[in-house]
């Protein structure tokens, strides 16, 4: 059996992506059994049990792989950032979103988080207020700056809080968290 996770510096286990997983799309389709493949592997290795949170980052392309990310999830972050092409991805996963209700038989909770976020810039603020009016209530009161350090610790291989731990990316997530932890959408 493959072990999926993989332990991280900062203590958090993470399924890592691999360039070889752009093949997946192209060699197995999408039937009911390849989109739950990643939820029944979650289940097998008991990666999840009361309490536990499971991060699974994946592209905004609908796909086999985000498509058994959304299988497996119990609630979901969609990430944009601050301009115009990223509202209108964020417009297309939510009518993609609502097309798989019709499947699961109940509305995933989301929230919309705007990152990348520069308070300077008018249009920053006109897709805040755009996000609000389409997603009444789902729309993060936090938002992720725009940040130097969070553009570099990719490119370490570190996670913000490894990298700079007292940057303010590191203090936005962290009150990314505060926020979710508080509203109840993560326990």
């Amino acid at each position: 059996m493959a072990i999926l996770t993989q332990p991280t510096e900062s203590g958090i286990s993470i399924i890592p992506a691999n360039a070889e997983l752009a093949k997946v799309d192209s060699l197995f389709g999408k039937g009911h059994n390849i989109v739950n493949k990643l939820n029944v592997g979650i289940q097998n290795e008991g990666l999840v049990g009361k309490g536990d949170v499971l991060v699974i980052d994946c592209c905004p392309l609908i796909g086999v792989l985000s498509l058994n990310a959304l299988f497996a999830c119990d609630c979901l972050i969609v990430p944009l950032s601050a301009d115009y092409l990223s509202l209108k991805g964020a417009l297309r996963v939510e009518k993609a979103l609502k097309a798989l209700e019709q499947v699961w038989k109940k509305r995933l909770p989301r929230r919309y988080l705007l990152n990348r976020f520069d308070s300077r810039r008018k249009m920053a603020w006109e897709i805040l207020r755009q996000l609000e009016e389409k997603f009444s209530g789902e729309v993060c009161q936090t938002r992720i700056a725009e940040n130097v350090s969070l553009a570099e610790s990719p490119a370490l291989n570190k996670d913000i809080f490894t990298y700079a731990p007292s940057s303010r990316g590191a203090q936005d997530y962290e009150a990314l968290l505060e926020e979710m932890l508080a509203d109840g959408f993560i326990e």
